[in-house]
Order: C-alpha cells, then structure tokens, then sequence
C-alpha cells in the first residue's frame, strides 16, 4: 500500500517517537519465563489458568509450544500442572487447586501479591478496605477474594459520594496495580475528604511499570500530532495509556498490531508517538514502525523517560 493511496503524507519530516519505557514489565517476564520453564522442565502440556498476562498474541505463542489455556480449574485434569496468571487469585481457587492435587506454579506479580498482603493485615485489623480498581478484572476479583466481607471496590469518584462503611475510624484503600496514576489520585482524593482517618498502602500499589509508561506518555504528548497505543483491548494498563494521552491534549488510539492502524488517523500528521502496554510484545511495536515507514514516517526517535532494570525472581522449583 502507497502513501499516496492513503492519503499520508510521504515526507522525510514525517517522524515517530519512541517511547522509553515502552512494553514488557518484569511481572510480565517472570510470567512468561515461567510458563516456558515449566514447558521445557515438565513436558507437555503444562495449564494455564485464564490468559497468563493480557495479550492474545503471547498466548498464542504459548499455545503453540504446547501450554493450554483454560478459564477453570474444572478444565485441568487430576494431578496436572497448572500456572496462575500473573494477576493473581483468591484464596477459594488455590483451595480448589489444592483439594483437585494439581501441581501449582504460582506466577502472580510480586506487586500484586504485595496488595494481597495488605488487604490481609487490614482484614484482619478489621478495617473496611476500599479497594480502588475495575471490578472485573482478573486482578480485581483475585484480590477481592482475599477479604470479600470488608472489601467494597471503587471505579469512581461517584462510588465514593455513595460509600457507607461500618466505622470510619477504621478505613484504608488500595488500588489496582495497572490503574491511571491520575484517576487514582483524584479518587484518594475525594476518599481523605470523606474519611479523614482513612489508612493508605505502605508504598505506591500502582505498578513502576504503568507509572513509567504513563509519564513517557505525558512527556511525549506535547510534541506529537497523535499516539498509539499498542495493546490488547482487555489490557487496563493499555487502555489507560490511552486515556493518559487525551488527557493531555492529544489523539490517541489502541491497536493491538499493524494492521488495526486506520489511514484516516494518520492523515496530516508529522509526528507519531508511539507506546506499548506492559503485556506487550516488542515484535509489536516494530510491526507498527515498519508499516509507519512504509508509509513516510522515516524518521525515527527514541524519547527516554527512565531506564528500567527491575527483574523478579523466578520459582524455586523451576530453577532448582
């Protein structure tokens, strides 16, 4: 396809940028690391307990290699392997696991599991605990499990005018790893001027990862025409890079690879930002390039926001 049959412009000037960071986080690494150790230590086929991160394209690379994917334990035979994702899970399904005798691995985020820890040592402090976050996703509904009686989970600053707790002496809120640091923010907000005693996490829940990749986006969006987001649909880390970006100003759109790009959306511009959601590949991202120089986007930058050197441990059974 031409530029000229699409109406980009075909100009040296034309230019994209870079983002750094951009794409795979340590949690997401360990997670697939994981699932290809067990695939070469165990043998075929080793079970996976709903998508291992949030990216079809890394899923049907693994099920290629022989890891099955399933949505219930109910679908993993007597005595198997099964890995959980790297969101994590309530307590009631690694019970399940355990009364079925499969064989656990255990890929959670070490982040995640961090706000699973604190929704515990809150519980049992007996405090109503707020959890910040999207009520169906994977990671919302593992860390609900934890404590479902004093968890009440809150997508809004709506949510908040409608709160009613038991003792307002005795609240704390938590969020989402993959949350918009901005949304988070205002709904903290919000949460202190209702419950002045209301108890915080003991560090940032929200990831290093999607903090990064958020301010990149932000660093970027003044200099560009527009920003894409490459991503997968029911990734909330993608989606919220996007929300980032027209925050800011700016066009943004979530691709999942190449060939989601409209034409329409490029036509007039002269500079592209580019990003990537944490559980997505780099292949990706260079697809998108390649597709953008075919059609005059030439000119190529990187913009650093930081440098990343975060790396999680893998399990001791996979590396012993």
């Amino acid at each position: 396809m031409t530029a000229e049959a699409t109406n980009i412009p075909a100009t040296d000037q034309a230019t994209l940028l870079l983002m750094q960071p951009r794409g795979f986080c340590a949690g997401v690494i360990r997670a697939i690391e994981i699932v290809e150790l067990a695939l070469q230590k165990l043998g075929r086929p080793v079970y996976v307990r709903k998508e291992i991160v949030h990216n079809r394209h890394v899923v049907e690379d693994l099920s290629a290699r022989g890891a099955v994917f399933v949505e219930s334990l109910d679908d993993v035979p007597t005595g198997a392997v099964v890995i959980f994702s790297a969101h994590g899970v309530s307590p009631s399904v690694r019970k399940a696991a355990k009364e079925r005798g499969l064989r656990v691995i255990d890929a959670t985020c070490p982040l995640v599991t961090k706000v699973h820890l604190e929704v515990i040592r809150y519980a049992r402090e007996n405090y109503t605990i707020l959890l910040i976050g999207h009520r169906n996703h994977d990671e919302v509904i593992g860390t609900l499990g934890e404590a479902p009686d004093a968890i009440r989970v809150i997508s809004s600053i709506e949510d908040v005018d409608s709160l009613e707790v038991r003792n307002p002496q005795r609240v704390a809120y938590l969020t989402q790893t993959t949350l918009s640091i901005d949304d988070t923010t205002d709904i903290v907000t919000k949460l202190k001027e209702r419950f002045p005693a209301i108890q915080g996490p003991p560090g940032q829940d929200i990831c290093y990862a999607t903090q990064n990749r958020q301010a990149a986006v932000k660093l970027v969006a003044g200099q560009t025409d527009a920003i894409l987001v490459v991503g997968a649909e029911n990734s909330s880390n993608s989606n919220r890079l996007v929300e980032v970006a027209r925050r800011a100003g700016t066009d943004a759109y979530l691709i999942t690879c190449a060939a989601d790009i409209e034409p329409r959306w490029l036509e007039g511009r002269r500079q592209l930002g580019i990003t990537a959601g944490a559980s997505t590949p780099d292949h990706l991202v260079e697809e998108v390039v390649d597709r953008l120089k075919s059609w005059g986007f030439t000119g190529v930058r990187e913009v650093e926001w930081t440098h990343e050197n975060v790396r999680f441990g893998l399990p001791e059974e996979l590396t012993s």
